[in-house]
């Protein structure tokens, strides 16, 4: 399956801070179907993300009814990301 949106990166500054991109309503809905199919446990999904040359392995986390993609750093670094930054995020599932 391959999926294709844009969305905002944004900051998270829990114990583990982090950044994110939010899977729009539309694209979580297609995600959550296939989610007995690929999720390992906790609602996570097994993904191959990418945002414009720059592409990595991660997993979905599910969020609020949506999901949300992890930014790694070096992904950031790669294409200098900044908060709030609208990207074009492209992911493939493996269903």
């Amino acid at each position: 399956m391959e999926l294709r949106f844009t969305g905002e990166v944004w900051f998270w500054r829990g114990p583990s801070p982090f950044h994110f991109v939010t899977v729009p309503d539309a694209e979580s809905g297609t995600l959550k179907e296939a989610s007995g199919l690929v999720s390992y446990g906790w609602g996570m999904i097994p993904v191959t993300a990418q945002i414009r040359e720059t592409e990595w392995t991660t997993s979905l986390f599910p969020k609020d009814g949506r999901y949300v993609v992890p930014v790694k750093d070096a992904v950031r670094r790669a294409e200098e990301l900044e908060v709030g930054d609208v990207v074009t995020v492209c992911l493939s599932v493996a269903v």
